[in-house]
């Protein structure tokens, strides 16, 4: 899953992606009102953690305008202010909960995992191909009743093909979207981890569902005129 942190202290967003990335979701943060405005309206996000006082536009101005776009998304707030004032001004323009600094980061984590329980759908919630089955909320794998202990990136990347089931993925889209950076053809970093995942999750498994498209990239299913390397 990938959430959105907007927060303008850049050691607290630091520790706050840091901490996010080892409970296996996919982190981008924003360090003004701006930016998370337009990453929020850009992307596809599960959920955003949203600072109150952002400079260039507040978290109170971001979550109005985002609420008119994207009605839906989950939203935690994060603020300084333990008026009841502040609270409940959040609340009325949309914020799903809050939090109040200095906050415990397994508090934190606790609500988020409450949040997307509440908005996710079971479809979305847990991802079936074949027999191997991936809950994105309580990051648990399982393949023919058999618990598949991942890291964090393995789970990610996990994730990611098993959301484009049956769809082929360039290696340029995975270093995208599952380590949030530009793609750099000399690295084989894709591949190693494609490598590590088949260890877990087709070794002594059939069939083989994490397959190589030459030329291409990788594909995660049955679908018909695949190679498998």
């Amino acid at each position: 899953m990938r959430i959105l942190v907007a927060e303008d202290d850049a050691s607290l967003a630091k520790f706050l992606r840091k901490g996010l990335e080892t409970e296996n979701y996919a982190v981008d943060c924003a360090a003004d009102g701006e930016e998370a405005e337009s990453l929020a309206a850009e992307h596809d996000y599960d959920l955003l953690v949203l600072d109150i006082n952002l400079p260039r536009r507040s978290g109170f101005e971001v979550l109005s305008h985002l609420r008119r776009k994207k009605p839906s998304l989950p939203v935690l707030l994060l603020t300084a202010h333990g008026r009841v004032e502040d609270r409940v001004r959040g609340l009325d323009l949309g914020a799903d909960d809050y939090i109040v600094k200095p906050f415990s980061f397994s508090e934190l984590c606790a609500r988020i995992r409450a949040l997307l329980r509440r908005g996710q759908r079971r479809s979305d919630a847990v991802l079936k191909v074949d027999s191997l089955e991936l809950n994105r909320i309580e990051h648990s794998v399982v393949r023919a009743g058999r618990a598949i202990d991942l890291t964090p990136k393995e789970f990610a990347l996990l994730e990611y093909l098993m959301l484009n089931n049956r769809r082929r993925v360039t290696r340029a889209m995975i270093i995208e979207h599952v380590w949030n950076m530009s793609f750099d053809s000399t690295t084989n970093v894709v591949d190693v981890y494609i490598n590590y995942l088949r260890s877990k999750v087709d070794e002594g498994f059939e069939p083989k569902l994490i397959r190589t498209i030459r030329g291409v990239g990788y594909q995660l299913g049955l679908a018909a005129g695949m190679e498998e390397h």
